[in-house]
């Protein structure tokens, strides 16, 4: 009994360091959480401003085409945060959350097609043009509704939620994990994307959904619709954003690191961790599920190919090079990478996969804790000023 006893202490002691040893990381995340709010919404009113209230002529000008690129890349970063929450901080590799992005994604696309009515190629006042042309008589089950915007935004997050939740239920109640939970992940997502490739399904196969005119009444293409698009999108990172600090710097926050750090321990001390997984699943899938809502009206499309695997490991390229576990560092790596994706995409194409699998190996050889581990490790600054300070010291 006595050797039982001192080893159930000792395990709690553990336990006990493990979720201490996690409070200064996670102070520093909420000093940092103004920071990063102010320069988000910086640049977003800048851009904005420089988009409508300076001439074209002007070096100041930003294009309306640099607007909807900026804006595409906040939902980007906005999914990249949804795989750090999960990745980062409870250790669970997605490779299947490009599936949630295109759901929500989807579920907009039909509320977006909905609205356009008989303005269609064929005219139709109901049925959307593919459904036309592949001879549907009538409007499937499961489109109705979407004529609603606020049906539409409840699908947005129920449909992935529910999905991520069933999934992730399974999943941690079997204890699955590491590589395996991995590979579960990325199946799910092949599925779903052969599944939408086919034209019974209702979704416009291979074409998917586009020729959006306008949504709640704006038109889509107007100036003033992709600026609202884009402020929209930084208010939406900017609450995610700031949810997620609170979440991770509260006790739920602590027990869900204790899990990562040690699973074992934490059920031993008494934690239903599949509770604790399976919920913070759900939260992130719901994040990619908006951050796909937002990215269809930008862009103007939505299609299976988003549903691609190669997309779900992207994500996790660009949450490793900001550096995971970190929120902001998820944010710096997607819209870095995105930004290096349309330039060099631009100049070779061909050569994209090729630079973005070095860019991974180079990053977890040279720099395994991202961008922001040398942000937050290598402040030359501080050191600098250490280093001008001890001869000083010394003399005196």
């Amino acid at each position: 009994m006595t050797g039982n006893s001192s080893l159930a202490t000792k395990q709690h002691t553990l336990a006990q360091h493990t979720l201490t040893q996690q409070l200064s990381p996670l102070h520093q995340l909420r000093e940092k959480a103004p920071m990063f709010i102010a320069v988000l919404f910086g640049v977003t009113i800048y851009a904005s401003i420089c988009n409508q209230f300076v001439p074209q002529d002007s070096i100041f000008y930003v294009s309306t085409y640099s607007i909807t690129l900026l804006g595409k890349y906040l939902c980007f970063a906005l999914l990249a945060l949804a795989v750090d929450i999960v990745w980062g901080y409870c250790g669970i590799l997605s490779l299947g959350h490009g599936a949630f992005f295109a759901l929500g994604g989807y579920a907009m696309g039909m509320y977006l097609m909905r609205q356009i009515g008989d303005r269609g190629v064929y005219g139709h006042p109901e049925l959307p043009d593919f459904m036309v042309f592949l001879n549907w008589q009538e409007l499937p089950w499961y489109w109705q509704g979407f004529d609603q915007f606020w049906f539409a935004m409840l699908m947005v997050a129920l449909i992935p939620g529910l999905l991520a939740f069933v999934f992730g239920f399974l999943a941690f109640r079997s204890r699955v994990a590491g590589v395996y939970l991995s590979i579960m992940t990325q199946a799910l997502t092949y599925a779903l994307m052969l599944a939408f490739f086919r034209n019974e399904m209702g979704f416009g196969g291979n074409n998917g959904l586009t020729d959006f005119k306008d949504i709640l009444g704006f038109d889509l293409q107007q100036d003033q619709t992709r600026i609202a698009l884009f402020i929209t999108t930084a208010i939406i990172l900017a609450i995610a954003y700031c949810a997620s600090v609170m979440i991770m710097g509260s006790k739920l926050g602590r027990v869900i690191i204790a899990i990562r750090d040690a699973e074992d321990r934490s059920r031993f001390l008494g934690y239903k961790t599949e509770i604790y997984k399976v919920w913070l699943f759900v939260f992130s899938a719901v994040i990619a599920a908006i951050a796909g809502a937002l990215y269809v009206p930008q862009v103007g499309i939505i299609n299976p190919g988003e549903f691609s695997p190669l997309n779900s490991i992207e994500i996790v390229v660009w949450v490793a090079v900001g550096g995971r576990g970190t929120l902001y560092g998820a944010v710096i790596g997607a819209l870095l990478v995105n930004y290096a994706k349309t330039r060099f995409t631009a100049i070779m194409p061909e050569a994209w996969l090729f630079a973005l699998g070095a860019l991974f190996v180079s990053v977890t050889v040279f720099l395994p804790q991202g961008i922001a581990g040398v942000l937050k490790e290598n402040n030359w600054l501080r050191r600098l000023t250490q280093r001008t300070a001890q001869p000083a010291g010394g003399q005196a």
